[in-house]
């Protein structure tokens, strides 16, 4: 549990992280086995790769299977964000590569809970290999799709900034990942784990975002410490929801259609690619809702998103909810 004060709470940022993103990534390929039907296309698309190349360097295989431990990550796989703007993955690389071949073995035992492998007892070149497969993972399966990933991440930080404006930080908190739950008077549970309580009141507090179904905690004490947890909104393809027919009848079918693709948030890009529609038809659209306050819009990063307003929630919930040939009983 984490004891958190009101500063440090008020002062916490959502981070995007290219390392994080990575780390996950290869969480999710020694898994081998995917959360949803994009994480599965991506699976098939990437682990031959890279058990073609973990085969190929069985040292490398040992290092990475040792670091990502049952319980902890060794923590030289993930660098706490310095507090800054966000890094650039080769920054945030070099800070792994740069790690001490101490202080990697260190790490290694606290994620392993018992003594080294032989083969990696004496090595001096663990953080090296490390870094060069973190790289690797990133160059083949992350970067190619790294805009479509970050928009995830902005959408999903949007969408936690007008929950927490609802229902503040019990809403924000409670789901980030398994395990973590606000308690309230100040205390974070991070794990269901047996340690004592740990004050960070007065640190620097990042909430790090990664598409995976996967996430950790890591910390540089006394300063800096991060929680790293799968967004709301992963990679899991293009399905467009279902339109209802009285909500289509209401505002038509191409407003509507807009309208509940914005229960989650969602940049005018996103939107021209899933509805099909032009971007001066959805660009009109937006304005009628955003007029009509169903809609709002916040900048996040680079990106301008849309998400739905509590009036815009019941109006569509509203509609979903209706009974089929409910309208026929009162005819």
């Amino acid at each position: 549990m984490w004891r958190i004060s009101v500063d440090t709470l008020a002062r916490s940022r959502f981070v995007v992280s290219p390392l994080a993103e990575t780390l996950a990534c290869v969480k999710t390929l020694e898994r081998g086995t995917a959360a949803h039907p994009g994480e599965r296309a991506w699976l098939d698309a990437h682990l031959p790769a890279y058990r073609a190349r973990l085969a190929a360097e069985p040292v490398t295989a040992l290092v990475i299977k040792s670091a990502l431990g049952r319980r902890w990550n060794a923590d030289y796989l993930m660098p706490t964000p310095p507090g800054m703007g966000d890094l650039t993955f080769q920054e945030e690389l070099e800070r792994v590569r740069e790690t001490p071949p101490e202080a990697v073995r260190a790490h290694l035992l606290m994620a392993l809970e018992r003594p080294l492998p032989v083969p990696l007892r004496r090595r001096h070149d663990l953080a090296e290999r490390t870094a060069d497969l973190l790289e690797w993972v990133w160059t083949v399966t992350v970067l190619p799709d790294w805009p479509r990933r970050r928009r995830v991440f902005e959408a999903d930080a949007v969408a936690r900034a007008v929950r927490l404006g609802r229902g503040g930080w019990a809403d924000v908190l409670d789901d980030l990942r398994p395990g973590t739950r606000w308690l309230g008077d100040g205390r974070l549970r991070i794990n269901v784990h047996d340690y004592p309580p740990r004050d960070i009141s007065g640190a620097q507090l990042f909430f790090v975002p990664v598409t995976a179904r996967t996430g950790w905690v890591t910390w540089e004490e006394p300063d800096r410490y991060a929680l790293i947890y799968p967004c709301a909104g992963p990679l899991a393809g293009t399905e467009r929801p279902p339109v209802p027919e009285a909500l289509g009848a209401l505002l038509g079918p191409a407003r509507a259609g807009v309208l509940v693709l914005l229960g989650s948030p969602m940049s005018t890009t996103q939107l021209v690619a899933l509805t099909g529609q032009g971007l001066g038809s959805v660009g009109r659209h937006l304005k009628v809702l955003l007029d009509a306050r169903l809609v709002l819009r916040r900048r996040s990063g680079r990106s301008v998103l849309y998400y739905r307003t509590a009036a815009g929630d019941a109006l569509v919930e509203a509609q979903e909810g209706e009974p089929s040939g409910a309208r026929d009983a009162f005819r």
